[in-house]
């Protein structure tokens, strides 16, 4: 039977390691506090900013990254990695970033007649589409929801790699499906990129014109998704169809 004082040491014990595991805790979240806060950061940097050895600071960053919560940049900084953007996309709730996008989806779809996605990272190199209004059209794409899709040669996940074209779209042709095209613009917020709608056309009906005409109005539609959260954004009278 333990003696008095051995219980109370093995419970003084137990208080400094939960002490100590708290501690921990604590610097992790301060560490990815300073690397969402300044969007791509350097060990060093990231260490001084929560006061912590450069070896301890790496030490908890490699946890991080490897949950995903943090990557590495090629120059070799920190920055939020997919875990936080879709923890920011829960954050706002899946079901409120679907009602903000719905009404503009819908204005999109009233518009080109082609169906709108919204789309949000996904497990691993991936994207997962989250909401559909589909296309008026007797030959369109139908709901993809829930489905993933790789990241690499989407046009969803262009945008949300960041591998949109300068005029701030993607367009990719035959992709994930063959015969299939997809126009797609970032959803930034707070400079990060949390989502993506995207326009999904059968091919034989999307000229090169028409693609960038569909680009940028997605580009429009999610610049002004926060200024204009009611679903009132301005689009063109003529109907894009007919340009």
């Amino acid at each position: 039977m333990a003696r008095h004082g051995d219980v109370d040491h093995l419970k003084a014990g137990q208080a400094v390691a939960a002490d100590s595991s708290t501690r921990t805790v604590e610097r992790a979240l301060a560490l990815l506090s300073a690397v969402c806060t300044d969007g791509s950061i350097s060990l060093s940097d990231a260490a001084r900013v929560v006061d912590l050895s450069a070896s301890t600071a790496l030490r908890l960053l490699r946890t991080l990254e490897g949950s995903g919560f943090v990557t590495r940049d090629p120059g070799g900084n920190f920055r939020p990695g997919a875990s936080v953007i879709q923890l920011g996309a829960l954050a706002l709730g899946q079901e409120s970033l679907v009602s903000l996008c719905t009404p503009h989806m819908k204005r999109l779809v009233a518009d080109t007649g082609e169906s709108c996605y919204l789309s949000i990272p996904g497990a691993g190199d991936t994207g997962i589409y989250i909401a559909i209004v589909e296309g008026t059209r007797s030959v369109r794409h139908t709901s993809w929801v829930g489905r993933s899709i790789p990241l690499e040669g989407s046009a969803a996940g262009k945008v949300l790699t960041g591998g949109q074209n300068g005029r701030g779209y993607a367009i990719v042709r035959s992709g994930v499906e063959d015969d299939i095209t997809a126009v797609a613009a970032p959803i930034v917020i707070g400079g990060r990129t949390v989502a993506a709608l995207s326009i999904v056309v059968p091919s034989y009906r999307l000229d090169e014109a028409k693609a960038q005409t569909f680009g940028e109005e997605l580009v429009k539609v999610a610049d002004n998704l926060l200024v204009e959260p009611d679903g009132n954004h301005e689009v063109p009278q003529e109907s894009m169809e007919k340009k």
